[in-house]
């Protein structure tokens, strides 16, 4: 399956800075009190071997992600490792939900830092605030949010630096007797209960020290990328744990740990104390600028993570879509909203330890994925290669154990519901797949139903015949249905009605002769039936509630052209109307069908068109053009993305690009004048086109596009509407606003 790309951009400052200033936040202000609630000074050593334990995770990732420099981070190893089932889809899913809870956490600890200098602020709508504005910046880019976090984290690198400074070395702050408050390390704690209130302590802030991952889920954006993942992972992680560990020493050693213990402003507190006057809004700003890291990089890897996971087929495609700054705009659109939907929950601690339980979940199967692919290929390049392993990989996995094993009861809890849920979605959504998958291929392959031809002229029903049976003969049981409406005026009498059906039945006798050694040729069942109805457009309808089923109804072009132009005319009502697909052709001749030209967009009607083509060129010799085309001047590596989504088109409808298919993108003006100019360029039998939105706009008969391709293009031509739910149709009308 073909891939669109992110673009690399991110330079080795930014992305340590996404790895530092991303974690430095809302643990750190919010969990410093929680932690010297839960195990008093021992909180410093906490701390230190959380980020020691952490080291062999990250060396793990920078294998990882120098091996596998693409998005989507620990699902993409564990894809690679154990394969596309749902150990990917939990791992992946997981991921992307913790990345998202952690941005809630961090978004409520901005909301609380503000709070230093706006009392009675309320928390939850300046935290969904946050969130929305974050996710608005990068619909934008990864470079803004880049930026952002360099200036940002130097400011707080300058900040911290100083709160150590002073911390540890003013006269009213650390201080050894504060620091133990009564008591030694360890101190009336048999061996086991110190190393469970340790565990559980880190357990509380792991997550704290993950800011690493946003950097392997950010890889396929990442410049240099052999040398800045590694380099970017391993520093980030140091400085963090240098800050996180004297940071804490000195704000425990500063107010004694009883006194802080649940505090969520402990270290604006423990500044009054040694930087009075100036600490406490510098810290109150430094809280707001950490925590507003922390909201983007969590929310940047969890939308990378949904990306991944539509791209790869996992998740729906919707969510795998790029904006025109190539950035994935729906999954970002969804993680605000499940970050929002969280931040209502306002419950600090446990929201660190769902976080963290779901990190350690990932980063476990992460780990084993390591073992499996050191196995599965231990000849790939490893631009960067795990000293001491497997040790590493041993230490990391027991970390994990540990760690999920001390968390809160609560938020196992909730991580095992989330897990449970998950599943029940993988294998409903399995099934579901599955079936649909199965009739797909019966329809493909056995076919059935009725082609459905709506004509009023011999000459034109020979074309659609001739259309209508090679799109049939390569399906079973699949029939040509010539469709007549008996026009019945209101009021007319039996007898009157009884003529018109003669007549009907007549004509409708002439049009088989003409047309059943054409479908007879090509082995395809040809009958013809009529309906009486006031206009030919309700008799349609009508025909397409019979138990009889209806594949699609092809309709020829009117023998005037003004027909086609008069407002409510039956092509524009039926193709509009109809709730199966639709096809008009415009019939230059296709007797020696050799090319076909097919203008491929992203939306369904554009698949249909290409689905079309195929069943034309199946077990034929004939190639199909799909084409696509980019403004003049346009870069190689835009002319690569869009050359991505044309080959992800095709293979969305088809699974494949089959070897009659070729793509081809062109340079042109204006995208009529690039059809066109390909059409003159090369001898095309048939273009078939999707319509355009505008062919629900009154001021369009196909679509812009399309009505003045009919104008101009020379060949034969098939314009084509794919059914769509009137849901599915409000959806994608929303999700065009937010593109345009």
């Amino acid at each position: 399956m073909t891939k669109r790309k992110l673009k690399r951009q991110l330079t080795l400052l930014q992305v340590i800075m996404l790895g530092t200033a991303g974690t430095i936040g809302a643990e750190i202000f919010v969990l410093t009190g929680h932690a010297a609630g839960i195990a008093g000074p021992d909180a410093v050593l906490a701390l230190l071997i959380g980020g020691l334990l952490t080291l062999s995770v990250a060396l793990n990732y920078c294998e990882l992600a120098t091996t596998y420099p693409v998005t989507g981070g620990a699902m993409t190893y564990v894809g690679e490792g154990f394969g596309k089932g749902l150990i990917m889809f939990l791992v992946g899913s997981l991921d992307g939900l913790s990345s998202a809870f952690y941005a809630s956490l961090s978004a409520i600890g901005f909301a609380y830092s503000v709070s230093v200098f706006i009392p009675n602020l309320p928390i939850i709508p300046v935290a969904l605030g946050v969130v929305i504005l974050v996710g608005l910046m990068h619909m934008r880019g990864v470079k803004q949010a880049g930026n952002m976090q360099i200036i940002l984290g130097g400011f707080l690198l300058v900040v911290f630096t100083i709160y150590i400074i002073r911390g540890l070395t003013h006269t009213n702050g650390f201080s050894l007797e504060v620091f133990q408050s009564g008591r030694v390390l360890f101190e009336n704690k048999t061996p086991l209960a110190n190393i469970a209130r340790m565990l559980s302590t880190i357990a509380l802030v792991y997550n704290a020290y993950v800011g690493f991952e946003v950097i392997a889920d950010d890889a396929e954006e990442i410049t240099h990328p052999k040398r800045n993942i590694p380099l970017g992972i391993l520093i980030s992680l140091a400085i963090t744990t240098v800050i996180y560990t004297l940071v804490s020493l000195a704000t425990i050693g500063t107010i004694p740990y009883s006194t802080l213990a649940g505090s969520e402003t402990a270290l604006t507190d423990a500044a009054s104390y040694f930087w009075p006057k100036v600490g406490v809004p510098v810290m109150g700003l430094a809280g707001i600028v950490a925590t507003l890291t922390s909201v983007n990089s969590a929310m940047l890897s969890a939308t990378r993570e949904a990306f991944t996971l539509s791209r790869d087929g996992v998740w729906p495609r919707i969510f795998s879509r790029l904006s025109r700054w190539r950035t994935p705009y729906v999954s970002i659109i969804l993680i605000v909203l499940i970050s929002s939907l969280v931040a209502l929950l306002k419950v600090v601690d446990l929201l660190s330890y769902i976080s963290s339980a779901g990190y350690m979940f990932v980063l476990f199967w992460a780990t084993l994925a390591m073992f499996r692919l050191r196995k599965m290929h231990p000849h790939i390049e490893r631009p960067f290669k795990v000293p001491f392993f497997p040790l590493t990989g041993y230490i990391a996995a027991a970390s994990g154990v540990l760690i999920i094993a001390f968390a809160s009861p609560k938020a196992l809890l909730f991580l095992g519901i989330v897990l449970f849920i998950l599943t029940i979605i993988f294998y409903i959504s399995k099934v579901i797949n599955k079936n649909v998958e199965k009739h797909e291929k019966i329809d493909e392959e056995v076919g059935g139903g009725r082609i459905l031809l709506s004509t009023v002229n011999p000459k034109t029903a020979v074309g659609l015949v001739k259309l209508a049976s090679r799109l049939a003969e390569h399906q079973e049981d699949t029939s040509i249905c010539l469709f007549s409406v008996v026009k019945t005026p209101r009021g007319a009498s039996q007898g009157t009605i009884n003529e018109l059906i003669a007549q009907t039945t007549s004509f409708q006798n002439d049009l088989l002769t003409s047309t059943a050694t054409i479908a007879q040729a090509r082995n395809v069942p040809i009958y013809t039936k009529h309906k009486t109805a006031p206009n030919v457009e309700t008799g349609i309808f009508n025909e397409l509630k019979s138990h009889n089923p209806v594949q699609m109804v092809l309709m020829g072009w009117p023998s005037s052209e003004t027909k086609i132009k008069l407002p409510h005319n039956i092509i524009k009502e039926v193709l509009v109307m109809a709730h199966k697909n639709v096809g008009v052709f415009r019939d230059c001749g296709i007797n020696g069908l050799k090319n076909i030209l097919v203008p491929v967009g992203n939306g369904p009607n554009a698949r249909l068109a290409m689905k079309l083509a195929s069943d034309l060129a199946y077990h034929q010799d004939v190639k199909v053009t799909a084409l696509r085309v980019v403004p003049k001047h346009t870069n190689k590596e835009t002319r690569e993305d869009e050359l991505s989504q044309l080959q992800e088109a095709i293979e969305s409808e088809l699974e494949e690009i089959p070897s009659y298919v070729e793509t081809r993108i062109i340079s042109s003006g204006d995208v009529l004048e690039g059809i066109i100019e390909e059409t003159e360029r090369t001898h095309y039998d048939l273009m078939i086109i999707g319509a355009a939105e505008e062919v629900f706009s009154p001021h369009y008969i196909f679509g812009k596009l399309n009505d003045a391709l009919v104008e101009e293009a020379s060949c034969s031509i098939l314009i084509v509407r794919r059914f769509q739910p009137s849901s599915a149709l409000w959806f994608r009308k929303r999700i065009k606003k937010i593109e345009e």
